[in-house]
């Protein structure tokens, strides 16, 4: 596996999910060791100034006006980190704390930060030897930065508090550094809050859930070309010069995915003559570039975002270009929190039209001749009847965590901290929005298979053949009522790993 090598500049969203999801080595660059220890020796000249240096010799927040006198500073750390790892709930995942501490070592390496070399390379040492800190739910008002989830690591990186090893086992942050030869870091002047002033839970929870998004919405678009094909839908509408009187880039992907995965349709074909008398579908079916296409868009904006903030050093105080030592607001989490909100109303929304679409093959009145709720034997057998419940269930709570969490703000810090992001609340959000899309694609494609089944001796197109052909593999086809659970989990299994875009593409090519 490639190393991602921190560098002074940004990481790429993919060196992220690498870290935090496959577990690639970390190495810190010889250019951004140079630039930790030029920015260390700042740090260290202000040490000994009479002047009070706002975390060099300062308390913190509305504790900032207590000179703090040298023999004491080394503690005044130690205390920092102790008392904001204050997490509480259950465990964070894995991935999200690996993509934190990834992007925390980012900025170190910037420079910025006046952290010494061995307390950056302490980052890349846990990472590299897979030890994970406990990280807890609730702690972060998304402002200074995630405060409490980061505190949690800056405390294993001192060999205190908790971590899993690489096994998964539980163990005190010591025990476990010791056992992989990685020395406790003693903290120095400004380390501590260097080390948890930052927007690097949200951020990396963002750029996981992008990454998830990107195979998740050209999943979307199969469901839908599946759904329009069994319901003896029209692709006309989904045709390039239709789609080009409104430009939306988004929607232009999503209609020409739906033009692909649908050609040579035997199914389309036969219905597509004059005695044909529908004139328009549904909504759910006839719109579904549109929706998914501003999902798409509301994506490609909330990339920007990360992209930029990958590119950002966010501390405080920094140490400039220039070498003053600087406050200031870059910790704040608004324009991360922001598009966090966003994404979760896309996520809801394009649930919303998948569950439209499945509900509508499950109806006699507008099924076009299937049985009532694709059943074997309807009254005896109930079908995909529960199936949809679970999808409405999962939409109603999109809709929900759909509710911004940006725009609520509870002051701390006796009012010195009086405007807070709540981005790892929206990051939280959207973590469990893109859980449940999931799911909701899965019963839609696993819903729309049955009924291209049932349309034999009809074929469907090959791209969704195939699509079909790969769910088999752990489902079987039509037949009398079995338990439905297990069926569904192995449909979002199939969804979520990339295996139903891949069977798609295998014969598309490439979808957007």
């Amino acid at each position: 596996m490639n190393h991602v090598l921190v560098d002074v500049g940004p990481l790429s969203a993919d060196d992220v999910v690498s870290v935090a999801r496959h577990g690639a080595p970390v190495e810190i660059s010889a250019a951004a060791q140079q630039e930790i220890g030029q920015s260390r020796k700042v740090i260290e000249a202000l040490a000994d100034d009479v002047t009070p240096h706002y975390g060099v010799s300062t308390g913190f927040g509305a504790l900032a006006t207590r000179h703090i006198p040298t023999e004491l500073r080394a503690q005044l750390q130690r205390s920092l980190v102790r008392s904001h790892a204050a997490g509480s709930g259950p465990e964070v995942e894995r991935e999200v704390i690996r993509a934190l501490m990834l992007l925390r070592l980012s900025t170190l390496a910037t420079g910025r930060t006046g952290v010494r070399p061995e307390t950056a390379q302490a980052y890349a040492s846990l990472l590299n030897a897979g030890i994970t800190p406990v990280v807890r739910e609730y702690g972060s008002l998304g402002c200074s930065g995630d405060l409490a989830p980061l505190a949690h690591c800056a405390l294993a990186v001192m060999g205190e508090g908790e971590v899993r090893d690489a096994a998964g086992e539980l163990r005190p942050a010591g025990e476990a550094l010791a056992a992989a030869g990685i020395t406790p870091v003693v903290l120095q002047e400004k380390e501590g809050l260097a080390l948890i002033n930052g927007t690097d839970g949200m951020l990396g929870q963002l750029i996981l859930a992008l990454h998830d998004l990107r195979t998740l919405l050209a999943t979307a678009d199969i469901g839908a070309a599946m759904s329009v094909e069994g319901q003896l839908g029209t692709d006309a509408v989904f045709a390039a010069d239709l789609q080009a009187l409104r430009p939306h880039p988004g929607q232009a992907d999503s209609a020409a995915n739906l033009r692909a995965v649908l050609a040579d349709s035997a199914i389309v074909a036969s219905h597509r003559g004059p005695e044909c008398t529908r004139v328009q579908d549904a909504y759910s079916l006839r719109c579904s570039p549109q929706v998914h296409g501003a999902a798409r868009d509301t994506a490609a904006h909330a990339a920007l975002v990360a992209s930029r903030e990958l590119a950002s050093a966010v501390d405080n105080p920094v140490v400039t270009l220039d070498g003053r030592v600087a406050s200031n607001g870059n910790f704040h989490g608004a324009p991360v929190a922001a598009v966090l909100d966003f994404l979760a109303i896309s996520v809801a929304d394009v649930a919303s039209v998948a569950e439209r679409r499945t509900d509508r093959f499950l109806d006699v009145a507008r099924n076009h001749g299937l049985n009532a709720f694709l059943a074997d034997d309807p009254g005896v057998d109930s079908g995909h009847m529960i199936a949809q419940y679970t999808q409405a269930a999962i939409v109603s709570e999109l809709k929900r965590l759909a509710t911004p969490a940006s725009v609520d703000s509870i002051p701390s810090s006796a009012m010195q901290e009086d405007h807070v992001s709540m981005g790892w609340s929206a990051a939280r959000k959207l973590r469990k929005g893109v859980d449940g899309l999931t799911r909701v694609i899965a019963v839609e494609l696993l819903t729309a298979a049955r009924a291209l089944d049932l349309r034999a001796p009809l074929t469907p197109a090959p791209a969704t053949a195939a699509v079909v052909a790969g769910l088999r593999r752990d489902v079987e086809g039509p037949g009398t009522d079995r338990y439905l659970a297990p069926e569904i989990e192995a449909a979002v299994r199939y969804v979520a790993s990339g295996e139903a875009l891949r069977a798609a593409e295998s014969v598309t090519g490439p979808l957007h």
